[in-house]
């Protein structure tokens, strides 16, 4: 690869700070698209934002509509010795946490080097770094294989209507690159724990609390002794996971809670969603299963476990380890310091195709801080040598 940088006459990471004005433009028109999961027309206007982008990249492009709005599949070709190779498939997403109406008191600003804004860093300037590599990727007349880059509308709440999509975009290609933030020291994530979401409802009976309780099912009562034994169910199978792996193998959140009406009735319904990550399949399917055995503490409630969403366990292997080889190496040539990598608490769609098998990695976006939080930033320079780092990797892959 170093013969054809030396034919473009710039270094990769030269021609990526030339489209550095362009990449900022567009940064901010996507970030100031809002584009809550769920909102249709939101997710929507960056798939079309999106589609524009790619066009300038020959891209043929695949719509697939889904409940919460469009999944994108982009087509690029490869180019010169490496054109009909197995293809790359980028990975990213439309949607971000945050409702409409958030720019209000999150504004698109950029201080000191820095980008500010709802969706900046989760995920929209992942798909900045897409564009301006391989836009550097040509001017620099890398040959590369095909490209293959899929945008998903759904990821934030676990991809439920984009998971069969990602399972056949990922069929036959010669890796999978996620543009999710990196590790807070710019490091990539080299596996994922496994995230499962799970609405656990419980149906009681309501009653006067005064004058007639014994005659209701408390579900509040009921939910709230469910959670204890949940925990008590999370520690025992964190501890064995320990034992075997070391900490950290089993993480427990009970994220949203709710029921009951008045404070005069024995409420009749309860409900909360819990997030659970866990390092290998094994022992998702062992806390699962003790979830769907759960029985009523009350005589008379009803317990109704519910999978929201899953994503496996991606435990990353040796043909991982050798596509990070090769994002050193292209870091080195690139001059930029080394990147590094490895696992990360988070989930997203690249758990999926890291554990079909496929070589994965993740956090290819740039560095920042606060995915989900109100000082959600990203590091602008960082666009730039991401960006270097993507062409770099195209070109030995």
């Amino acid at each position: 690869m170093t013969d054809q940088l030396a034919r473009s006459g710039a270094s990769l990471l030269e021609l990526a700070r030339n489209h550095h004005g362009d990449a900022m433009r567009l940064l901010e028109q996507m970030v100031t698209t809002e584009s809550p999961t769920g909102d249709a027309e939101g997710v929507n206007a960056v798939s079309a934002q999106v589609v524009e982008i790619f066009a300038a990249h020959g891209a043929q492009v695949s719509e697939h509509t889904g409940e919460w709005g469009t999944h994108l599949v982009l087509e690029i070709p490869g180019r010169g010795t490496r054109a009909d190779a197995m293809p790359v498939l980028l990975v990213g997403h439309s949607d971000t946490v945050w409702a409409r109406g958030t720019l209000e008191d999150m504004p698109y600003r950029i201080e000191d080097g820095v980008a500010y804004g709802p969706g900046v860093f989760d995920m929209k300037s992942g798909i900045v770094v897409m564009d301006v590599g391989l836009r550097v990727a040509r001017e620099a007349e890398l040959d590369h294989p095909p490209v293959q880059i899929i945008i998903v509308g759904d990821e934030e709440i676990g991809s439920p209507t984009s998971q069969e999509l990602l399972r056949d975009v990922a069929r036959g290609v010669r890796a999978a690159i996620g543009f999710e933030s990196p590790h807070p020291d710019g490091a990539l994530k080299v596996g994922r724990l496994g995230s499962t979401r799970v609405r656990l409802a419980v149906t009681g009976r309501a009653a006067h609390a005064a004058l007639d309780p014994e005659s209701g099912i408390n579900a509040i009562d009921e939910l709230a002794d469910q959670i204890v034994a949940i925990r008590a169910i999370v520690a025992a199978a964190e501890q064995a996971e320990a034992e075997r792996s070391g900490p950290g193998g089993v993480l427990c959140n009970v994220g949203t809670i709710g029921g009951g009406g008045k404070a005069n009735v024995v409420p009749a319904q309860a409900w909360a969603e819990i997030g659970l990550r866990f390092r290998t399949g094994e022992v998702e399917q062992e806390v699962l299963g003790a979830l769907q055995s759960l029985t009523p503490v009350r005589a008379g409630a009803v317990l109704e476990a519910e999978l929201l969403s899953n994503r496996p366990a991606w435990a990353a292997g040796e043909s991982s380890a050798e596509l990070m080889e090769l994002v050193e190496q292209a870091a080195q040539e690139a001059g930029l310091p080394e990147v590094g990598g490895y696992p990360a608490a988070g989930a997203g769609d690249t758990n999926l195709l890291g554990s079909l098998g496929v070589p994965t990695l993740d956090g290819f976006g740039p560095r920042g801080a606060g995915a989900h939080a109100v000082h959600e930033q990203a590091v602008v320079e960082s666009l730039d040598e991401r960006a270097a780092l993507l062409a770099g990797l195209l070109g030995r892959l």
